[in-house]
């Protein structure tokens, strides 16, 4: 979405979204939290050195994220079936401005790729 659609958007409240709008909005916040606590396990267990199943799980489901972004080209792949839900607001601008929001992804990225370079570096080494 350029800036200026993002900028001319209007924020909607939660009591104007209709319900599969408000369901999605549950899901997509689910996995955006098991994105992050994924990647919070993974730096956790790349700082002692631990490999394990949830370490691993942890893994793929960075690795599927990472999937999702590239096929939405930076973006969430969902995002058109979240605005035909009537639901326009990405993710990231529910709790950020849509400056700090466009960020996001990139930050978290390079992040991402370090914690996970890490986690198989220090890994390797025990």
């Amino acid at each position: 979405m350029s800036e200026s659609a993002t900028e001319n958007r209007r924020t909607i409240s939660w009591s104007e979204l209709g319900t599969g709008a408000r369901l999605f909005r549950i899901a997509h916040g689910v996995w955006g939290a098991f994105n992050l606590a994924g990647l919070a396990y993974i730096a956790w267990s790349a700082a002692r050195r631990r490999r394990d199943r949830l370490a691993y799980a942890s893994v793929a489901l960075l690795g599927a994220e990472g999937v999702a972004l590239l096929i939405g080209r930076g973006n969430c792949p969902f995002g058109p079936l979240q605005s035909r839900l009537g639901d326009p607001v990405p993710m990231f601008e529910w709790v950020l401005p849509p400056r700090a929001a466009k960020a996001a992804i990139p930050i978290l990225t390079v992040i991402s790729l370090g914690v996970l370079g890490a986690f198989g570096l220090r890994s390797m080494r025990a």
